[in-house]
């Protein structure tokens, strides 16, 4: 924590692609000798699992400005690096036309989570925004994300950036999830007592076979296994900077509000777990544009309604920390022009996947040519 402000950090993996085929390129490897190191302090870049992929993550934040400044600055950096390589830096959740790439041998985490998961890796490119908020303890940690549960498919909607399935329209506003759904121990976390009862849950996983390691899970939420943070990973890649803002504002503030109700002796209210993954399903399917789960409710609701409940369940959190104006205004952008895969289809309809590529590369960074013809 910082003074009255908990901290954050945020993680944005990237697709690098041909400008002309649209397809993508194995140039990790590439990209990241060109970059050099991340333009702020703490900050980094990284492998992903398949070589088409890079991260992004930013260093510990404390203010909403000082993070769109990681953000902004490391995404420009990697396009101009992608650019210098001939290619182009990507932010969504799956590929619009995706090429055959290998899955990273870096390493011995990579060669297990290889040997798993066998063909279920060999094109998994998909692309996420994790959000880190600092907490004091994984006791703690543990007992906010009981808190968060109900929330998660919310976030999801709200970033929905992947309707592509192999070059073809899904049908889905974040196909990413879909995919990550065959994975063992995917979506919602249950809900756990404490620090040793998640701790068990993880190495019962392990013991079984089924994740590589105990820094391996695909829950939405967790207590990061190496920093002492609540991570959220529910969001698709976004669009732009600014949807990455958005995530981390909205994360922090329902941090800050399971720590208020924690602090006065308030737990979680009880979801049902089938039902979280039903929410999980209706915010993957259609976003912000269709029905949604209410898991409180247990009954359908139109996506918005849930997003106006959860700024309601924030707005104090948010007020709190100064960003209550800020972030109505952001959530109020998004609302306007559509989730990132409604504006990926509209594209689409325009110009076909040409158009979309080039819409993605614009919106990733303002290192594009057209984007610097503007500034």
């Amino acid at each position: 924590m910082t003074g009255e402000r908990l901290t954050m950090g945020v993680e944005e993996e990237f697709l690098l692609a041909d400008p002309v085929s649209g397809t993508t390129v194995p140039a990790a490897g590439k990209l990241l000798a060109r970059v050099g190191e991340h333009p702020h302090q703490g900050g980094c870049y990284h492998r992903e699992l398949l070589t088409s992929q890079v991260e992004a993550a930013t260093g510990v934040c404390g203010s909403l400005d000082e993070l769109r400044r990681h953000i902004r600055d490391a995404r420009d950096a990697l396009a101009e690096a992608a650019a210098g390589e001939g290619l182009l830096l990507l932010s969504a959740g799956t590929p619009v036309l995706p090429g055959a790439v290998p899955v990273s041998d870096e390493g011995p985490h990579y060669r297990a989570v290889s040997g798993i998961y066998s063909g279920m890796v060999a094109d998994y490119q998909v692309c996420g925004c994790h959000v880190h908020v600092g907490v004091d303890d994984r006791e703690t940690a543990v007992a906010v994300v009981n808190h968060l549960r109900p929330w998660l498919p919310s976030l999801l909607a709200l970033s929905a950036n992947s309707p592509y399935a192999q070059g073809r329209d899904s049908g889905y506003a974040s196909w990413r999830m879909i995919e990550q759904s065959r994975f063992p121990g995917s979506g919602v976390p249950p809900a756990l007592t404490d620090a040793a009862h998640h701790d068990r849950e993880v190495a019962r996983l392990v013991d079984c076979g089924v994740l590589a390691d105990h820094t391996q899970s695909f829950w939405l939420a967790r207590p990061s296994p190496r920093l002492r943070t609540v991570e959220v990973r529910a969001a698709d890649a976004v669009l732009g900077a600014e949807e990455a803002v958005l995530q981390a504002a909205l994360t922090r503030a329902l941090v800050r509000t399971a720590l208020s109700d924690l602090d006065r002796g308030r737990e979680a209210r009880p979801v049902d777990g089938a039902l979280c993954a039903a929410a999980v399903w209706n915010a993957a399917r259609y976003g912000l544009e269709g029905p949604a789960v209410d898991p409180f409710e247990e009954r359908q609701v139109h996506a918005r309604r849930l997003l106006d409940d959860l700024m309601r369940h924030v707005a104090p959190a948010l007020e709190e920390a100064g960003d209550l104006a800020e972030t109505s205004a952001l959530l109020a952008g998004v609302a306007r022009t559509g989730s990132g895969a409604a504006r990926q289809r509209r594209e689409a309809a325009l110009g076909g996947p040409p158009a979309v590529i080039a819409m993605l590369a614009r919106r990733t960074s303002r290192n594009t040519p057209a984007e610097r013809e503007k500034a």
